[in-house]
């Protein structure tokens, strides 16, 4: 049970890490972008690259994946994303969706359609026995790495003359302007950030999830669903719908079976929606 909780708290940070970048952009941009996964893809892709042809070490292909997928972003919000600003959500959407085929296409002919996988350093592979729990080294990476950047996010955003500037710009951007306030530079840099942020759970994610081009379809229904079930108020709300959702499908596949088991967050997902809409963590309207 012990080793099934760790697992599940590990596969729930990753869930957050790739999906918190929409919880930037959706909850607090108010932007419905599907082609979030693009650029998690996109950072995969870059960690896979520089460790396979030019032998990059792991951990300085992480900060790489981060930096691709934030130029990346900044510069797709500045030549498309920006002129979908005040739009309708289903503007959005289609717009968005458009842009996961055409990447899925463009990467399917540049690296191929195989899948691709990393070989992880040595003092992250295997699993250690402590206190009686089976704990997998790679696993505890990742809870460690993505609770900082959890915390450092939700900090950044409360506590940062940034993260107030962004939050005026959300809720009124004409008043925030007359305020000396430079919307367009602080939505840009929002963006930037999530689309990195999505790179950087991409280069996490390419050793328990895989890569191939078909990236962004995949897991887009995962991403939505940790901002669905987590509500769009704020960081927190996502990173605890991650965990449990995380702990939900490891141990639905593991007491059910493997086909079965997979259903176990989509029952949670249909469950929070019926009983509280705008999210399990969302504040009180």
């Amino acid at each position: 049970m012990a080793t099934i909780l760790f697992d599940g708290v590990a596969y729930g940070m990753l869930m957050f890490m790739l999906a918190c970048g929409l919880a930037v952009t959706l909850g607090l941009m108010n932007f419905v972008n599907l082609a979030h996964g693009a650029f998690a893809m996109a950072g995969g892709y870059v960690t896979v690259t520089l460790m396979d042809r030019w032998g990059v070490p792991f951990l300085a292909c992480l900060p790489a994946a981060f930096a691709a997928a934030a130029v990346l972003g900044l510069v797709m919000e500045r030549t498309l994303y920006r002129h979908m600003y005040g739009r309708g959500h289903l503007e959005h959407v289609l717009f968005s969706i458009g842009l996961v085929f055409i990447a899925v296409a463009m990467t399917d002919y540049l690296m191929g359609s195989s899948q691709r996988n990393i070989t992880l350093p040595s003092w992250l592979q295997g699993r250690r026995e402590v206190l009686g729990v089976n704990i997998g080294l790679y696993r505890s990476f990742l809870i460690v790495v993505c609770g900082a950047l959890a915390l450092c996010l939700q900090l950044g955003l409360t506590y940062t003359r940034f993260g107030s500037r962004l939050r005026a710009a959300v809720d009124d951007a004409r008043v925030a302007r007359g305020l000396g306030i430079p919307v367009g530079t602080v939505f840009a840099a929002t963006f930037a950030v999530g689309s990195g942020l999505a790179g950087l759970g991409g280069a996490l994610g390419v050793e328990l999830l895989g890569l191939d081009p078909y990236f962004p379809m995949k897991f887009l229904i995962y991403f939505l669903i940790v901002v669905a079930v987590g509500g769009t108020s704020g960081i927190m709300g996502p990173f605890l719908a991650a965990l449990l959702l995380g702990v939900a499908d490891v141990a639905g596949k593991y007491y059910l079976s493997a086909s079965l088991g997979g259903f176990v967050i989509y029952v949670v997902l249909i469950v929070v929606l019926v009983l509280r809409p705008h999210g399990l963590f969302a504040r009180a309207r």
